[in-house]
């Protein structure tokens, strides 16, 4: 490779057209000669801008040692002379970097090597323009991702908060229901924690799991058409009344259903048919299987699991440990036995709820 001053294209030649030289300077760009030693020739006037690089320079023509001036230059022009050996016609560019000069003001630069006719060549030029749209392109996807998030947090909370108010209303309207006490408080708002913890253990997105956690406790809001004689009854219900009993399924199912709400949707699902069972001897529609909606087949383990462990009207509590006998010996006949697999499988989180809401 010819890398010799002497070689270059002749900024300052006749031949080389009047005031090339001149041009590259209005165009902030300093071209520079690559020596054999490692130095630098100096072929164009350089700016103000030059002075960011701390470099000591006579004028054009100078030979000029850039290493040691910009760690960035510095790792470029390891790259360059690598690019410069190949020795094949092209060239390699560094992308922008910033210094500061002396005074503490900030130049946007960016460097390229050439290889043009055997000969080497650094071009530096002074990027303020780009560097300027770049900034501001960067500022402005900037502002984007702030306001999307601020957007994002709004939503969040407001999500949060219309969450807050449909479990207060679901409360509530339990309670104007007339459903007993051990319906309204903590029985019912375990049943909800039991579902969502199940959904979560299956995978549920979050809307879903919150769907769940607040359709599951109106399991049995159709009581409120059952009449007390039948609901408060303490001992064995005839056949007559169990019937009638079994009415609150469909009436739950038609004070939630008819509505566009997935909330509601799964809420009025739940009260038809946390009653059915998997081999389909369940009511009101006697479904089987998969026909149940799962968010009630989950209802139907939970709700049976904390009936059984708790005082009703009609029995005395059952310990833990027979009422998941009783449970496991029900997989496949009352229970979708794969989700009875999954709500055993975190009976230490639903032990943990348990003892946070009792009666």
């Amino acid at each position: 490779m010819n890398s010799t001053a002497h070689s270059s294209i002749g900024l300052h030649d006749d031949s080389a057209g009047p005031g090339l030289a001149g041009l590259f300077a209005a165009m902030e760009y300093v071209v520079l000669s690559r020596s054999v030693d490692g130095h630098f020739v100096l072929l164009t006037e350089p700016g103000e801008w030059f002075r960011a690089l701390a470099v000591s320079y006579p004028g054009t023509g100078s030979r000029i040692q850039l290493r040691g001036q910009s760690d960035y230059l510095d790792y470029f022009l390891i790259d360059a002379g690598n690019f410069w050996a190949r020795a094949e016609a092209g060239r390699l560019c560094s992308g922008t970097w910033v210094e500061s000069d002396a005074s503490g003001k900030i130049w946007p630069l960016a460097a390229q090597a050439v290889l043009h006719d055997g000969n080497a060549f650094l071009v530096i030029e002074h990027v303020s323009e780009s560097y300027a749209q770049q900034v501001k392109v960067l500022q402005a996807a900037r502002e984007h991702l702030l306001n999307e998030e601020t957007l994002e947090r709004a939503v969040e909370s407001r999500t949060a908060a219309i969450r807050q108010r449909e479990e207060e209303i679901a409360m509530r309207l339990l309670a104007a229901a007339g459903t007993r006490d051990e319906e309204t408080g903590s029985h019912v708002r375990r049943i909800g924690l039991f579902a969502a913890a199940v959904g979560q253990a299956l995978g549920w997105n979050a809307e879903r799991i919150a769907d769940i956690r607040v359709a599951a406790p109106m399991h049995d809001i159709g009581k409120i058409g059952i009449p007390d004689a039948i609901l408060l009854k303490p001992g064995k219900l005839t056949a007559d009344e169990y019937r009638i009993m079994q009415q609150h399924t469909v009436i739950g199912a038609k004070m939630l259903g008819g509505s566009d709400i997935p909330l509601l949707a799964m809420s009025s699902e739940i009260a038809l048919c946390h009653h059915e069972k998997w081999d389909g001897s369940g009511y009101p529609g006697g479904k089987r299987g998969e026909e149940i909606p799962i968010a009630a087949r989950i209802v139907a383990i939970v709700d049976v699991y904390d009936a059984m462990l708790h005082r009703r009207v009609y029995k005395e509590p059952i310990a833990e440990a027979e009422v998941l006998r009783c449970m496991t010996d029900a997989a496949g006949k009352h229970f979708d036995p794969a989700l009875l697999e999954v709500f055993i499988s975190i009976l230490p989180l639903i032990r943990e709820i348990r003892a946070a809401v009792q009666e």
